[in-house]
Parts: C-alpha cells; sequence; structure tokens
C-alpha cells in the first residue's frame, strides 16, 4: 500500500511501483470510480488487448429461441 498527497489543485502522483505494475504510460486515460468512502482508478485499455481474453470459454450450455435478437 502507498501514501499520496492531494496536491493543491486536487492531483496526484501514481506511485512508480504501480505504474510499473500496470504498464501505465504518460497521456493513458484511466476511469476513475468512488465505491463509498474509496476511489478507484482503472486503466482504459484499447479494445485490441482485449483479444482472447474469453479463450476456453465453455459455451456447451443449450441456449433458448428467446436468447437469440
Amino acid at each position: 500500500m502507498e501514501t499520496v498527497t492531494i496536491s493543491p489543485k486536487f492531483q496526484v502522483v501514481i506511485p512508480k511501483s504501480i505504474r510499473e505494475q500496470l504498464k501505465l504510460i504518460p497521456g493513458q486515460k484511466v476511469h476513475a470510480i468512488a465505491y463509498g468512502d474509496r476511489i478507484e482508478f482503472l486503466p482504459v485499455r484499447p479494445a485490441r488487448e482485449l483479444r482472447g481474453i474469453l479463450r476456453g470459454l465453455d459455451t456447451s450450455f443449450k441456449r433458448d429461441r428467446e436468447d437469440r435478437v
């Protein structure tokens, strides 16, 4: 866990260890989400990076006709 300070302009610096772990780059966008008494920043990733994340997913379950549009 890292501690950061909020600047007078309400800015924070993401610690280097976290930037490296999440492979963040300057100018990258993040989503800021408030959950109760905490703030979460979620990196916005290009759709291209999502390719293959569902590989191996079992899709063999039976679907109803109503499931189709």
